[in-house]
């Protein structure tokens, strides 16, 4: 049996099936895309709920995996060369896994940086956005009596959502013909923004997720 003993995160969360794909994550838009990833190439993995709400992210066993506090993690024990490897960053772990398992990212080095540049779109622009939209319009931030955060979210989202509807013009997925990692990052955000449709009646309120959502999410027809 595989030793995961050196992984404290083990300690709290003990693995059942030490020889699999360990990911300590919860189905939050940020959350899904590395399930959605393991489920698309057929690996297998134990998953770990990690309940946010109760700040589980923020104990010493998960901090020693991903010093942020932030979910997805997990642990690979068959790394490279063979040794348990231990990865966060959703981005940084589906190029793992496309790599690891040669599925949904191009081996064309062209294709494959272009497919990369977008799931970093996903990374830096669509889910800190979105991410500050829902805190505005659906959590916390929706009692707030100044609406102008809101807005600027909104706002933002909106445009983002241009981008990919311009991106997808023509095209069944991001990267045309081929489902690819950039699909698989934008999934579940693209989908939740759908919460955001009716973010208020605001000029810059996001009133139209249309043809985006409808084929990130159910895919081409």
């Amino acid at each position: 049996m595989l030793d995961l003993s050196a992984f404290p995160i083990t300690r709290r969360w003990p693995a059942q099936h030490p020889d699999r794909i360990q990911l300590y994550s919860l189905p939050t838009p940020n959350g899904v895309k590395v399930s959605i990833m393991l489920e698309e190439v057929g690996l297998p993995y134990e998953p770990h709920t990690i309940d946010i709400g109760k700040n589980e992210t923020w104990g010493p066993e998960f901090l020693s995996l991903n010093p942020n506090g932030k979910i997805p993690a997990m642990i690979d024990p068959d790394g490279p060369g063979g040794k348990p490897l231990g990865l966060f960053e959703s981005g940084a772990m589906l190029i793992y896994l496309a790599e690891k398992t040669g599925k949904l990212l191009s081996a064309d080095p062209a294709l494959k940086y272009e497919t990369i540049q977008w799931v970093f779109f996903q990374m830096a622009a669509v889910g800190p956005m979105f991410g500050q939209l829902g805190f505005f319009h659906k959590f916390a931030g929706k009692d707030y009596e100044d609406k102008r955060p809101r807005d600027r979210y909104a706002a933002e989202s909106k445009r983002l959502l241009g981008v990919l509807e311009t991106r997808l013009e023509g095209r069944q997925w991001i990267m045309g013909d081929d489902y690819t990692i950039a699909d698989v990052s934008l999934l579940g955000w693209v989908r939740a923004s759908g919460g955001a449709a009716g973010a208020g009646d605001s000029e810059t309120a996001v009133s139209d997720l249309g043809l985006t959502a409808f084929r990130l999410w159910a895919g081409p027809a």
